[in-house]
């Protein structure tokens, strides 16, 4: 998976917006005023992609053990945030997988409202 690929996966998301709240290098996106996906710019660009992704705790820990490229989430709540290498050993269906989920564990957590806004009911 390139840049360009995660970028546009995200954005064709319901409602999903992207920002650089932290500084110039960290790009994330968000569902509702939430983030459920955040990776460093210049990280692709050295040849070490990662993308940190909201995570059910309970799967979150399975799957740190099950896979070396996914571990506690670097820099956030380690309990509900994961960070996935990518372009190693998992595949890419499996990434945006793991992308699916963290953007659906945000939806599922806004308000009936927003969750309404953003689907434009």
């Amino acid at each position: 998976m390139n840049i360009e690929s995660y970028f546009e996966y995200c954005l064709s998301k319901k409602g999903v917006t992207e920002h650089f709240p932290f500084d110039e290098d960290t790009l994330v996106f968000k569902v509702g005023g939430k983030m459920f996906a955040l990776a460093s710019l210049q990280e692709w660009e050295k040849g070490n992609p990662s993308i940190n992704l909201k995570c059910d705790p309970e799967r979150a820990e399975e799957l740190r053990a099950e896979y070396d490229d996914i571990q506690p989430g670097y820099h956030m709540s380690k309990v509900h945030w994961n960070t996935v290498k990518v372009n190693r050993d998992l595949s890419d269906k499996f990434v945006k997988e793991l992308i699916d989920h963290s953007y659906d564990l945000v939806f599922k957590s806004l308000t009936k409202k927003i969750q309404g806004e953003v689907l434009g009911v």
